[in-house]
Parts: structure tokens; C-alpha cells; sequence
């Protein structure tokens, strides 16, 4: 296998473009032509985790949290960092990040929290802006139904739970053959009219490139007319958080210990119980507090998430249960989600679970 092989796989569930602006995912140490056998997979590369690839032989590390996370200056064995770098170029082994990219997907991160939880229903919290563009493409009357096929086939169309979905308008349209063109209709040099289809679909950016070149592949044009519009609706299954609801509701005690117990807690760090059932959940991996008011606005009785300070646990406001799990709390399965999803797509590929504990925190 090679390492560009399993970044694909990653990459189509979680495209990198669905990182945020601070972050840095995708390869980060290593030549993507190398080929592996096996991968390791954890939730931070430390010089530990990176010792015990070697020992297991494994040419690759795919981590959620992304070691090269801040510009470096130097490589010169300073900090952990440069260590854990050194240690992986030393050993030949290549270092991936999926992070923030993971957190965006519907199937990602928040979901395993939500499983995890058994919450039902779930949706996004909070939509990632700017994630669907409108395709629009002129088509010979003839050819439209070919065309709308393979702008299906390349992954347009999608609109919630619907799909092959796509508006269809008959017209007039006219051009002109120039010289050393050779045209599908008409010829050089005289304006010809002819019946055309204008067919408009809805798009994930990420499948941009691929929609474009199957529609220009089945297109009998030789110069394609299409245009690609952006669009300010929000894309359902893009985006932070996630919100969904309890099979039956609990007092506010047992949800904290169901928490506890779903991700081995010794510890949830919580706001003032309001005497409320909780079914309604929202939850976010890692640092979450910056959706605590989306979590209220969209009604959730209860909203578990890591990395709350001191002054964020007012934001509460005695509207919803806050329930701070810990950063590592909240996202060590998220090693569990990656490697079943890379089990799926490469069954004979080696896919090892790191033994080591990389959470920086202890509690006495």
C-alpha cells in the first residue's frame, strides 16, 4: 500500500479543504510514493507513540492532532515536537493529521461521540459556511439526459436525503464556429440556432474538479458554456457539533454518569444541575465552548464537550447542563473511528491501535 493511497481514503471522507483556517492537516513527514504495510493510528504522536511504530513496523502514523500544528524554525531537537520528528525521520516513518477536516463530517468525530452517547437523529450544530456552489451548463436538447447522468455519477445533485436532483429549462441558444474550430453542430463561420437544455445542480465544493470534468467529458460541445455560482445555503452534513436526542429522557444525575461511563471518565467537570430531564443533546469534540450559545439556540437540555474555562461555564446561563468531558476525554475514540473506516476500505491492510495513553492530564 502506499502512504498516497491511504491519504485518499482518508481524504474522501474528510476532505482536507474542510479544515479550518488555523489548522494544519494531511501529510506532514514522509513521501507519499512510500509504500507500508501497516499503519498506526492514535490521537497524538508523541516520541512514545512514535518508538512504538517502529517497534510494530509500521511505516505510517495517522493521528487526529496534527504535530506540526505551529510554524518551525528549526529542527534541532529543541522541544517535543522537534523530537517527535526527528524520531519518525529517523525510523522512516510518516507522520498524517486528520483534524479539524474530520470535525466537519457528518461521519466524523461527533459522530462517534453521539454513538457513543446513543443519541438519535443527529444533525449539525453548527454549519461550516461557504460548502455548496450551483453548477449550470448549456446542453444540445439531445445529449441533456447524458450529461445530467454523469453530473449524478460524479456526486451533484445531492440535496439533503434527496438526490438526481436538478432544474431543467428548454431555450434557444446561438454561437458562432471560428476558424480551426470543429463544431458538434452547424458550421464554421455561420451563426447557427439550435435547441438547448440549461441544467442547474447543487454541489459539495470538494467534488468541484471531479463534477466539472465528468460534465465536460459526456458535453458533445467542443467549448463547454458553464458557470459556477457559490451559494449562501447551508450544506446539512458540513459543519461543528453535532445535536441529537436520548431514546427517553434522563434526570440531569444519570446522563452525567452515562457520560462518565460511555468514555471511562473519572471525572466530568459540570455547571449547576437544573432539575431538568435531559434528552435533547448537543456535543462537540475537543474544545467546544465556542458553540455553548448554538447549543441553547437550538435547544438542547444538555451539551458535553472538552476544554471549558473558568468564565465560559457561565455561559450557560441556567439554559442548558454543561459538561466538560476533557479534551482527551471527549475525542479518544476518535483513533477507534479511524481505524474502522480505514478497515472498511483496505481489509488486508494493518491498522493498529496505539497502547499508549497520550493525555497530558492526571487527576489525583
Amino acid at each position: 500500500m502506499r502512504i498516497k493511497e491511504v491519504m485518499a481514503a482518508l481524504e474522501a471522507w474528510a476532505p482536507r479543504s474542510l479544515q479550518e483556517d488555523y489548522d494544519n492537516c494531511g501529510l506532514q513527514v514522509g513521501d507519499p510514493e512510500t509504500a507500508v504495510d501497516s499503519a498506526l493510528v492514535c490521537l497524538d504522536c508523541t516520541e512514545a507513540v512514535v518508538e512504538e511504530a517502529a517497534n510494530l513496523g509500521c511505516g505510517l502514523i495517522v493521528s487526529h492532532h496534527p504535530v506540526i500544528f505551529r510554524g518551525l524554525k528549526s529542527l534541532a531537537g529543541k522541544g517535543h515536537v522537534e523530537r517527535t520528528i526527528l524520531a519518525a525521520i529517523k525510523h522512516g516513518i510518516a507522520l498524517y493529521a486528520i483534524h479539524t477536516n474530520l470535525d466537519n463530517v457528518l461521519t466524523g468525530v461527533n459522530a462517534e461521540i453521539a454513538e457513543r452517547l446513543g443519541l438519535k437523529n443527529t444533525r449539525v450544530l453548527a454549519a461550516k459556511p461557504g460548502q455548496l456552489r450551483k453548477l449550470g451548463v448549456f446542453v444540445p436538447k439531445e445529449h441533456a439526459e447524458v450529461v445530467r447522468i454523469a453530473l449524478f455519477a460524479a456526486g451533484a445533485g445531492h440535496i439533503g436525503a434527496y438526490d438526481e436532483c436538478s432544474f431543467n429549462v428548454e431555450g434557444q441558444g446561438t454561437f458562432r464556429a471560428g476558424e480551426g474550430t470543429d463544431p458538434y453542430v452547424g458550421q464554421r463561420g455561420v451563426r447557427h440556432t439550435g435547441s438547448e437544455v440549461r441544467i442547474e445542480v447543487i454541489y459539495h465544493v470538494p467534488q468541484e474538479r471531479s463534477i466539472v470534468a465528468a460534465m465536460i467529458e459526456a458535453h458533445p460541445y467542443e467549448e463547454v458554456a458553464y458557470d459556477l455560482v457559490p451559494l449562501a445555503n447551508e450544506h446539512p452534513g458540513v459543519g461543528s457539533g453535532l445535536v441529537g436526542e436520548m431514546d427517553k429522557p434522563l434526570n440531569e444525575s444519570d446522563f452525567l454518569a452515562q457520560a462518565k461511563a460511555a468514555f471511562g471518565l473519572k471525572v466530568v467537570r459540570h455547571t449547576a444541575l437544573l432539575g431538568r430531564p435531559v434528552q435533547r443533546v448537543a456535543v462537540c469534540g475537543g474544545s467546544g465552548a465556542f458553540l455553548i450559545t448554538k447549543a441553547k439556540a437550538m435547544g438542547a437540555d444538555a451539551y458535553l464537550t472538552g476544554d471549558i474555562k473558568y468564565h465560559e461555564f457561565f455561559d450557560a446561563d441556567g439554559k442548558l447542563l454543561l459538561a466538560d468531558i476533557g479534551h482527551y476525554g471527549s475525542e479518544r475514540f476518535t483513533m477507534d473511528l479511524i481505524q474502522r473506516r480505514l478497515g472498511e476500505v483496505f481489509p488486508t491492510f494493518a491498522v493498529r491501535l496505539t497502547k499508549i495513553v497520550t493525555d497530558p492530564i492526571y487527576h489525583y
